[in-house]
């Protein structure tokens, strides 16, 4: 297999400079930061957006979710959430009710924000102003398309094959990767939909596998206690491995708000690096990140 490492040059040229100022853990955020930000500027990094992202903004969480599908079946809501994962009990309901379609009402409502909201965040601020050319999210919200109206940037969304057959790839590209609140066949919120989803095989895998072709992809808004995304992870190392362009694969990075030696690990073995933030609050943390790329693509 080919790792990613950094070359003894990188790493002289950083002790040099920094030698007795930085600890060697700093050394390689500083090449790591370097590489993601002359990738940045050249337009060859994807984002993906996980829903720590619309937490900020302080969005009803997965738990509060969970208690509103309990009660709509006359269960207790602690009991309900001790039968299974967010998944399963999603399936559950669509099996008695025969529909998530109340589900899908309910997160539309309540996973809502106003424009206010968006204007003040700094993270969809950072987001926008970037101006990565295509942004993958997992996240069923608006947020991330109602932010590119708010700051007056040009984008269009992406949900299905449809818009992929029109999508003339001259604005930001904005793909709903697990479904959105406007069609609710693309949602992926059952076991039944996301085992399907994990195939790997619909319109927007293809084009994800395109995508990553000659591109880095940068993680923000995830946890890495939520197998999804230790999945998708996974899962595009191994397209990597059985491609014969493995040796010519760009760096990828992942943003969490603090360090964890085990998971950076075992992500660099897939092909991941892990960048920790500078602060123990989640969006302050990730605003300071995103605030950081955007001063230096701009030096």
């Amino acid at each position: 297999m080919n790792k990613l490492r950094y070359n003894n040059k990188d790493i002289c040229v950083l002790e040099k400079t920094y030698k007795n100022h930085l600890s060697s853990a700093k050394y390689v955020r500083v090449i790591v930061l370097r590489d993601l930000i002359k990738n940045i500027k050249q337009k060859k990094v994807i984002l993906f957006v996980g829903s720590g992202v619309s937490a900020t903004l302080g969005l009803p969480t997965w738990s509060e979710f969970i208690s509103y599908i309990a009660l709509n079946l006359d269960i207790e809501p602690e009991l309900f959430k001790s039968y299974g994962d967010t998944l399963a009990l999603t399936e559950y309901y669509k099996l008695e009710k025969g529909t998530i379609g109340s589900l899908r009402s309910w997160m539309d409502r309540n996973w809502s924000v106003s424009d206010e909201a968006i204007r003040q965040s700094e993270i969809f601020e950072m987001i926008c102003k970037l101006e990565f050319p295509i942004i993958y999210t997992t996240n069923y919200d608006r947020c991330v398309e109602q932010a590119f109206s708010v700051f007056h940037c040009d984008f269009e969304k992406i949900v299905g094959v449809e818009d992929l057959a029109q999508s003339k790839h001259e604005k930001t590209q904005i793909i709903k990767f697990h479904g959105d609140f406007d069609y609710e066949n693309t949602i992926v919120l059952t076991e039944s939909s996301y085992f399907d989803r994990m195939n790997f095989e619909s319109p927007l895998d293809i084009k994800l596998r395109a995508d990553m072709l000659g591109k880095s992809i940068l993680f923000i808004g995830y946890s890495l206690k939520d197998i999804n995304i230790r999945y998708l992870i996974y899962k595009l190392n191994k397209l990597w491995l059985k491609s014969s362009n493995e040796s010519k694969r760009p760096k990828s990075y992942i943003f969490l708000t603090t360090p964890n030696p085990v998971q950076e690990r075992v992500l660099e073995e897939r092909g991941v690096y892990l960048i920790s933030g500078d602060s123990e609050k989640k969006s302050e943390s990730l605003a300071h990140f995103l605030r950081e790329l955007y001063d230096k693509t701009r030096e």
